[in-house]
């Protein structure tokens, strides 16, 4: 359990000098926050009561789609998968701590983004904060499930920034934080259903708990670890 925690801590000092990890998970979705918040309270007011869960939102859809798969194709398509074989390091250990540490990282940028907003726009703070956090660790985790199977199924750095754009464009445009679900075409309205930040942000967003937009993330949760299980296995061949 030592080794373990050593681990994760060493990969998380390794993360926080990482420029990508750094641009995706902090300065990206905080000037985002500090641009938008402004906009969006100007011209829509209203926005304030979901001004924390939308811009979160961003914030976590991006750090984990664009900032955790290029760490992950890091260690499996590189020397590093060797390093681990050689030591008897279990594979499943690389996919573990960089999943950790960008959890750790997330929720940092997401407290921030939960102090800052109320000081700087006014924004209203979520009437269940209890809910709201816990809304905000499963949105987390079911992020970072999805983006570990571009990191695990890509082996190219460069499609794998490719293809989580691809990802997040739609994750984010689809979700509900930039304009109501209800506006968008029927077509466009199902398929965001089949993202987790259109779930995340109704979780967050709620001020009761409510199991409809529970049941979808956990839904994507188990199928993405069974993916990661699938291609991890791939990748130990």
């Amino acid at each position: 359990m030592m080794a373990f925690l050593y681990g994760a801590f060493l990969q998380w000092k390794l993360d926080i000098r990482s420029k990508t990890l750094l641009i995706t998970c902090y300065i990206v979705p905080l000037l985002f926050f500090a641009i938008m918040g402004g906009i969006f309270t100007s011209v829509m007011p209203e926005a304030r009561h979901t001004l924390i869960q939308s811009m979160t939102v961003f914030g976590v859809t991006m750090g984990a789609l664009i900032g955790l798969p290029p760490s992950l194709v890091e260690i499996y398509s590189s020397d590093i998968k060797k390093v681990y074989k050689a030591n008897g390091v279990p594979l499943y250990l690389g996919l573990v701590l960089t999943n950790i540490s960008a959890y750790i990282h997330l929720f940092i940028m997401s407290i921030i983004l939960y102090i800052v907003a109320p000081l700087a726009f006014s924004a209203e703070i979520p009437e269940n904060p209890a809910f709201y956090f816990a809304g905000l660790a499963i949105f987390i985790a079911v992020s970072l499930s999805i983006s570990s199977i571009i990191g695990l199924a890509i082996k190219d750095r460069a499609k794998t920034s490719m293809v989580s754009i691809i990802v997040f464009l739609p994750s984010i445009m689809l979700s509900g934080i930039m304009f109501p679900v209800e506006l968008l075409p029927k077509a466009f309205e199902t398929a965001g259903r089949f993202f987790p930040a259109l779930w995340g942000y109704r979780l967050m967003a709620d001020s009761t708990f409510q199991f409809k937009n529970l049941l979808p993330l956990i839904a994507i949760f188990i199928l993405a670890i069974c993916a990661c299980g699938i291609l991890l296995h791939k990748v130990d061949k």
